[in-house]
């Protein structure tokens, strides 16, 4: 059986569909805009909420960090709006005390191990590789070593990279989540019969989906397929600035996408044939014999 906890809740086989609203840099260093993002994603029903976490001075290369760009704030250098972006330590117990408030579990990917190092000082269940990160086995196993379940995506990948990568890091406390990551995604590239793959490939892991298309039906698609949990990006508005909006979904949609998941549990039983007792008086009068 596939399956791990996070926090209060058992992920895997068997189990609900663990919802991960990511909030990312959708909030564009606004500590309102977070709550906000926060607040209504626990309205909508998700699990979780995600964060990114970076440090600039390691993350940035040195040849982009004087890149001047326009932002909400004014043309800067690339390397200083990476820095308008980021939470600190007080955005982040802010963000923990909001989310336990609100009944919701948070967690974050980590770009660089200086950043894993800065997220231990919070009670996180849980953490998030980038698909960008699959490459990059000291930040996985750093982020293992904490003894937290650690998910991984796999977008932007061959088979050779993800299997080089799981072998890295075993499979003990491992989540995999199948993803494209084109932002946002073409339909015709998701690709979402690779559930079926890694299910069959790795039958102990608890395999997902994180979604970065536009529109919602094909992650219900994902659920129906066997994704244990999902991850979309969520947003206030999807015509806000940021490079992440266009490929999110609003409030709204993340209750719809909720709200049929949960429909789509209950609809897809547990493939033993019988005879409901709502169809018995159909038996009755449309059977001859």
């Amino acid at each position: 059986m596939a399956e791990i906890t996070i926090g209060k809740r058992t992920v895997g086989d068997g189990h609900p569909v663990f919802v991960i609203a990511e909030i990312g840099i959708n909030h564009n260093g606004s500590m309102e805009v977070a709550k906000k993002l926060i607040e209504g994603a626990a309205l909508a029903g998700c699990d979780a909420v995600k964060f990114q976490k970076r440090s600039p001075e390691h993350c940035v290369p040195k040849d982009q960090r004087d890149i001047e760009r326009d932002t909400p704030w004014g043309r800067m250098k690339y390397i200083d709006y990476r820095y308008k972006v980021e939470f600190g330590f007080e955005e982040y117990q802010e963000i923990d005390r909001y989310c336990k408030e609100k009944g919701v579990e948070w967690f974050a990917s980590c770009w660089d191990e200086q950043s894993v190092d800065f997220m231990e000082q919070f009670d996180t269940p849980c953490y998030k590789g980038a698909s960008a990160s699959l490459t990059d086995l000291g930040l996985l196993k750093k982020t293992a070593a904490t003894g937290k379940p650690l998910i991984i995506s796999t977008g932007m990948s061959t088979m050779e990279e993800v299997d080089s990568a799981i072998a890295e890091l075993g499979i003990e406390k491992l989540l995999i989540a199948h993803t494209n990551s084109t932002y946002p995604c073409p339909i015709e590239e998701l690709n979402l019969k690779m559930i079926t793959t890694y299910k069959n490939l790795f039958p102990t892991v608890p395999i997902g989906y994180s979604g970065h298309e536009v529109g919602l039906s094909t992650t219900w698609a994902a659920v129906a397929l066997g994704a244990t949990f999902v991850e979309r990006h969520v947003t206030l508005d999807r015509a806000m600035w940021g490079s992440d909006q266009a490929a999110s979904v609003e409030i709204s949609g993340m209750s719809r996408l909720v709200s049929n998941i949960r429909d789509i549990e209950k609809s897809l039983g547990d493939g033993v044939k019988r005879v409901y007792d709502g169809e018995a008086a159909a038996r009755k009068k449309l059977r001859r014999s």
